[in-house]
This record gives structure tokens, C-alpha cells and sequence, in this order.
């Protein structure tokens, strides 16, 4: 996990839970006070909020859907789309985050296996609506070799469009959706 970023009702909480994620997880998180501040963080891997927090500022938090773990002492319907926590203890919370985690871990690898860092460059690129010689310029390389990017891209994923192609990116956090 690159960007943790916290955004709760209560500071206590998130401090205690910024502690949890740095100690038993060796993972770095920013605690944001405020939408305006969440905004202003940008694209980031995951969003730990509670379920007042999420509800009150639905409009920030729904682009970023899909990165999003709610965290609640109740159990609440979901559709799959977030992420949601019930615990009663600290115990229950730390076994079911490292879960969580092993379980991103393990995605990450696989797709950072499947495509290099080069490819996830074009990929982003070409997602964002960038022609072939705009990623040249961009990344300071050929045409040719853009081309050859796109081309082993798409072999290795198997999709030829860039529907498809952003909506693969979009599914394994190489973009936020927009």
C-alpha cells in the first residue's frame, strides 16, 4: 500500500488507528480533518473512513469507492463495491485489516507482475485520452516504443480497447475513477 489516507468523525479514533496501521502493519497513513483536505490529497491507494464520516461527505468519497474501507461497530448491508469493517474489538479490527492487506498485497503483486512500471506509465496515459506521440513526449521515448508498449499492454491482458483498457485500470487502482 503506496497512500493510506484517514478521514474520521473522530481524531481519537484516527490516531489510534494511524498507530495500529504504522505498528502492526508497517504502514503509513495521513489523517485529513476535512473533505477539503481529502480533495486536496489527490489519488490515493486507500481511504480508511468510518460510516458518519462516509455518509456526510458521500460526494468526496464516492469517486474513490472502489479504494474505501468503512469501519463500523455495526453490520451494515453492502452491495460489494466498498469495503466495510464491523469489529467489536481491537483484536477482531487487526485480524480482519491484516486480512485485507495480505489479501492487496497479493493483488499487487499480481498485477504489478503482469505489466512494468514503464507499461503502467503508458497505460495511464493512454487511459487519460493521450494519443501516441503526447506519450512520447510525456515519457521522453519513441513513438516506436510506445507502440511497443501497447502492444505487449495488450497481450498481456488480452484487451485491444481502451474501454477496456481503463476499465481494467480502474478495477486494479492504476487510476481513480473519474
Amino acid at each position: 500500500m503506496n497512500q493510506c489516507v484517514i478521514f474520521m468523525n473522530s481524531a481519537l479514533e484516527a490516531s489510534g488507528l494511524k498507530h495500529l496501521l504504522r505498528e502492526q502493519f508497517d504502514v503509513q497513513a495521513l489523517i485529513v480533518p476535512n473533505a477539503a483536505q481529502l480533495n486536496a490529497a489527490g489519488d490515493v491507494d486507500t481511504l480508511i473512513t468510518d460510516a458518519i464520516t462516509f455518509a456526510a461527505n458521500v460526494k468526496s468519497m464516492l469517486p474513490r469507492q472502489s479504494r474505501t474501507i468503512i469501519l463500523t461497530h455495526e453490520a451494515i448491508a453492502n452491495d460489494g463495491s466498498i469495503t466495510i469493517i464491523s469489529y467489536k474489538t481491537l483484536d477482531e479490527l487487526t485480524v480482519k485489516l491484516n486480512k485485507l492487506f495480505s489479501k492487496q498485497d497479493d493483488e499487487k503483486a499480481v498485477a504489478s507482475s503482469t505489466l512494468s512500471q514503464r507499461e503502467v506509465d503508458v497505460l495511464r496515459l493512454v487511459v487519460s485520452g493521450c494519443i501516441n506521440k503526447e506519450i512520447a513526449d510525456r515519457l521522453g521515448i519513441s513513438i516506436n516504443t510506445v507502440l511497443t508498449h501497447r502492444k505487449n499492454i495488450t497481450a498481456k491482458l488480452g484487451i485491444k480497447s481502451v474501454s477496456g483498457l481503463s476499465f481494467y485500470a480502474m478495477m486494479n487502482g492504476i487510476v481513480a475513477p473519474q
